[in-house]
């Protein structure tokens, strides 16, 4: 478990929004401030342990995965790197979000693939690569790479993830994984829940920098950008 520093580029709606008070509420805990929530009323008694995982990281979606700062990297380095990549023009995604099953759990994913979105994951995994650590074997064997195809064990050894480029899928995580039969009610509650925000359309407009101090500690927001469009 590592005892320094991880950080990680994500898109996080902004703090004052209703997305992220939907997703904050729903995990206990608000990445912006650190501070643990109550849950919204009506959740399965063991929703704590339901969103155990995610919690850990904060309302997100990945756009560069965790990772420990290379040798004579800085975190300022690092907050100066976000500030120039989010100054660059270039075109906003925007999605139709909404709540479905990915992958056994449950997450805000867009209805149809984004060229722009895709094209903004990539450009993040690519230009802040050079702040990346090596992964340590102990590392690339916590992925499991028995179990990836090919191309995602290309991506872990070249980029430190296995999920990016043409492998990358949006999602911002609700839920643990969970198996058939708690899924299907669960999916369909927080549908409802998501319908009476009334959000239909999600501009992907900005990017925060996220940090986790040690391994047990939860991510934190450090740093907000919005992006030029």
């Amino acid at each position: 478990m590592a005892n320094h520093p991880r950080y990680a580029i994500y898109y996080a709606p902004s703090p004052d929004s209703v997305l992220h008070r939907f997703g904050s509420t729903l995990l206990g805990y608000d990445a912006a401030d650190g501070d643990d929530l109550p849950f919204p009323d009506a959740v399965a008694p063991d929703w704590r342990e339901v969103t155990q995982d995610p919690r850990k990281y904060g309302f997100h979606a990945t756009l560069k995965a965790p990772m420990s700062l290379a040798d004579g990297k800085r975190e300022a380095d690092l907050l100066d790197a976000c500030a120039t990549f989010a100054g660059r023009i270039r075109r906003i995604p925007v999605i139709e979000p909404i709540v479905d099953a990915i992958s056994g759990f449950i997450a805000v994913i867009p209805a149809r693939r984004s060229d722009d979105l895709e094209r903004l994951a990539a450009d993040c995994v690519r230009d802040f690569d050079a702040f990346r650590a090596p992964l340590s074997p102990e590392d690339r064997a916590r992925r499991n790479p028995a179990k990836l195809t090919a191309r995602q064990c290309e991506h872990l050894d070249r980029w430190g993830y296995p999920y990016v480029m043409e492998e990358f899928r949006f999602h911002m995580t609700l839920t643990g994984r969970l198996n058939d039969e708690r899924r299907g009610p669960i999916v369909a509650w927080l549908r409802e829940r998501f319908a009476a925000t009334g959000l239909t359309t999600l501009a992907i407009d900005r990017i925060a920098l996220f940090r986790q101090d040690d391994g047990p500690s939860r991510f934190r927001i450090v740093g907000n950008w919005p992006l030029r469009s």
